[in-house]
């Protein structure tokens, strides 16, 4: 079995548009969270949102790639070539050898948003011949193939707010059997528009505040749903001989992932936890509990937060109140397909940086959420191992464990 290691990231996010913007903002605790400029929120109780500031595509795609695709296609491929770049692999590795495993929850919901419009007002045959190939889920993955000439293997995973850790650790076990020498991974997601907003609000989801400072709340009593996110985060991962060969720059070892299913419910998490605790323990390694980082999947809404609070009390006892804990959706909003992947950038800085990013607005502590949450400002801490953890409709659960490269 090859051991796997991260040599390059890459990242578009609400609080920054680069890997070094957006880790500076999260141990600064930036607030991504705005009123929503994409659309009229008109008279409707739900105005914020963490859109994307000062993205501008055309510093790294040229115009006609940015036109014939889809925002959630455009952040993937601005976020690759971000991790291409850092990487230093282009010319040092076989096509054959190099795959992608870039995933979306949702798709392209604008381009389905405006041809659907197209459709009612002006008629079937104004619908746009790129519709379906803008649209559908997988080709964020198959633009970054095309763009780095990547003939390895070539998937979009999809497990709604966990697919982008999925496509992490589906990648390390591809490169761990020997499938691929390098994959560029992760997670893409343009949905801040009035239908996918109205559709998570009336499925209960959405946080109705008005206060941007009170709106993404996890582990806060007065958490009432989550505050939508968008952007792509693209990690390159690569067996670990192969980076030592070419004399890449390892950021971090990817030593652990844990996949399960709570098969319980379509949006509501199993309250007993146990699956997410199984999917902990599987990506579980040896260290101490005062040495673990967690990225909490960490959503604000009332049943997310206390059930995992009650997995990591599952797997470690009395001893998860050494954990350190912290919910980086607190800045970033819910990326949703794009959510693990950003928080995989987030674990693998905290181990690097020696510093937990903070859980911010917390203020007023829920007695059933008792862990340390690292509320309101980053810490130092002495980490060895960092976990990130993501829970997606439908029960599924994936949990990543990052270690610095030995």
């Amino acid at each position: 079995m090859k051991r796997v290691v991260i040599t390059g990231m890459g990242a578009v996010t609400p609080i920054g548009c680069s890997v070094q913007e957006y880790t500076d903002a999260l141990f600064a605790g930036k607030n991504g969270v705005g009123r929503i400029t994409r659309f009229d929120v008109g008279d409707s109780k739900y105005t914020l949102a963490a859109e994307l500031k000062g993205f501008d595509p055309l510093a790294r795609l040229d115009k006609s790639l940015v036109r014939k695709n889809d925002p959630y296609t455009v952040y993937a491929l601005y976020a690759a070539d971000e991790a291409m770049e850092s990487s230093g692999i282009a010319g040092k590795i076989e096509p054959e050898e190099l795959g992608v495993y870039i995933g979306s929850g949702i798709g392209g919901m604008d381009t389905f948003c405006h041809e659907q419009t197209t459709l009612l007002k002006d008629g079937a045959r104004r619908v746009a011949p790129q519709f379906i190939p803008k649209m559908i889920s997988n080709i964020a993955a198959a633009n970054v193939a095309i763009r780095h000439n990547a003939h390895g293997p070539c998937m979009g995973h999809v497990t709604a707010c966990a697919t982008s850790s999925t496509a992490i650790g589906e990648g390390y076990r591809a490169i761990m059997c020997g499938a691929a020498k390098a994959i560029l991974c992760g997670g893409a997601e343009a949905t801040i528009n009035p239908l996918a907003v109205a559709g998570f609000a009336n499925c209960m989801a959405l946080s109705a505040s008005d206060d941007p400072n009170a709106a993404s709340l996890p582990f806060d009593a007065r958490r009432g749903g989550f505050i939508m996110g968008e952007g792509a985060a693209v990690l390159m991962l690569e067996e670990y001989e192969h980076a030592v060969n070419r004399g890449a720059n390892i950021l971090a070892e990817i030593v652990g992932y844990g996949t399960t299913c709570d098969a319980h419910h379509v949006t509501a998490p199993d309250p007993t936890a146990k699956d997410v605790a199984r999917a902990i323990r599987i990506a579980l390694s040896d260290e101490q509990p005062e040495k673990i980082y967690y990225n909490a999947h960490g959503t604000g809404t009332k049943l997310n937060d206390l059930t995992e609070t009650t997995a990591l009390k599952l797997v470690f006892g009395e001893d998860a109140k050494k954990l350190h804990v912290s919910s980086t959706k607190s800045m970033t909003g819910h990326m949703l397909g794009a959510a693990g992947a950003v928080e995989a950038i987030a674990a693998i800085t905290a181990l690097n940086r020696g510093m937990v990013p903070p859980t911010i607005n917390l203020e007023v502590p829920d007695p059933e959420c008792d862990l340390d949450y690292t509320p309101k400002a980053a810490v130092k801490a002495d980490i060895e191992l960092a976990l990130s953890a993501s829970l997606g409709f439908g029960g599924h659960n994936v949990c990543l464990a990052f270690r610095r490269a030995k």
